[in-house]
């Protein structure tokens, strides 16, 4: 049996749930009560709840999904899957404007978890193009959020790059007035360096009043570079669907760190601890703190105890979305 050099684990944080997602998961699970949970008639007769519908998964965790289906919601990923008045909770991403059109038009009970750092990016879009400035989106091609921004252009074509070397193949001529924006959950570092990119070609390109890259994907990309730092091996809980938590793995590579992105413990390959004796442990933003407690749990057994490795307190919060507010006053 191998021996395990390991003498140190450290816990990375900020880490885990932003904002937004605890904001998302919290407005499924209200609105499961509100609607969702099982009733009795006047015959003392179990009825189930009205079905909860979320259009797409809420946050990229797979198990935060199947946690939240267990207790009877049920994911879609076009508003065409549900009846006329149905219930339906729109994902922490994002939703283009005509999602909340058919929504309108059907009469569909529409909870917007949208988290309010993505929903800056939307009024950006729609300020920008109507003070008649030419927008270039920094972001991942097909990324679900991104998908929502565009479609804010409503026949506006805004080009979407994701590196340096097609920032170089734009062809947009030279618009007087020009601004960039971003996906929240983007790599601080490769973002910088596409920004520069846009900047060289087009001097006169300006910002977003603040930065699109949310506070909580910074934060947590600035923890896991201290971490790797001092660490070996740092293993990222999160699923491979996740932006942000793909993020952190490269943030901790880039560092020169050996570092892998698992959805739990079982994931963890014991041949990936051979020399190993500091592992930092960190988490994507819509990664449970749980999930985090197997792999200490894991290192635990073996004798090796977790430390915090504090590098940025974090204490946002959100508001819940307005609908749901309304619906707990109806009931």
């Amino acid at each position: 049996m191998q021996s395990i050099s390991v003498k140190k684990v450290l816990l990375a944080a900020p880490r885990g749930f932003c904002a937004g997602v605890a904001r998302a998961i919290k407005a499924v699970e209200d609105t499961l009560e509100i609607f969702g949970s099982p009733s009795s008639n006047t015959d003392g007769v179990a009825m189930a709840g009205r079905p909860i519908y979320v259009k797409h998964e809420i946050v990229h965790n797979k198990h935060v999904v199947a946690d939240l289906e267990a207790k009877g919601i049920i994911t879609i990923e076009h508003l065409s899957e549900v009846p006329d008045g149905a219930v339906v909770v729109f994902s922490a991403h994002g939703s283009p404007p005509e999602h909340y059109r058919e929504a309108s038009q059907r009469q569909i009970r529409l909870i917007d978890a949208t988290c309010p750092l993505v929903t800056k990016v939307h009024l950006e879009v729609q300020r920008f193009l109507k003070d008649g400035y030419t927008i270039i989106y920094i972001g991942h091609r097909g990324h679900v959020e991104g998908i929502g921004v565009l479609g804010e252009a409503r026949g506006t074509m805004i080009p979407l790059v994701e590196t340096v070397e097609e920032v170089e193949e734009l062809d947009i001529g030279n618009p007087e007035k020009l601004v960039y924006l971003t996906q929240t959950t983007l790599s601080i570092d490769d973002t910088a360096e596409v920004i520069t990119a846009l900047k060289k070609k087009y001097p006169h390109i300006v910002a977003p009043p603040l930065s699109d890259i949310c506070f909580a994907t910074t934060n947590r990309q600035e923890a896991v570079k201290a971490l790797a730092k001092v660490t070996d091996l740092i293993l990222i809980l999160g699923s491979k669907t996740s932006s942000n938590s793909n993020r952190l793995m490269e943030t901790a590579r880039a560092v020169g760190t050996k570092a892998y992105l698992i959805d739990d413990v079982t994931q963890l390959d014991k041949a990936w601890l051979a020399g190993v004796e500091t592992v930092g442990i960190s988490a994507g933003a819509s990664a449970p703190e749980k999930l985090v407690r197997g792999v200490v749990a894991y290192f635990a057994s073996l004798g090796v105890a977790a430390e915090d490795f504090i590098v940025k307190p974090e204490t946002m919060h959100f508001a819940e979305p307005l609908e749901l507010m309304r619906m707990k006053k109806e009931n």
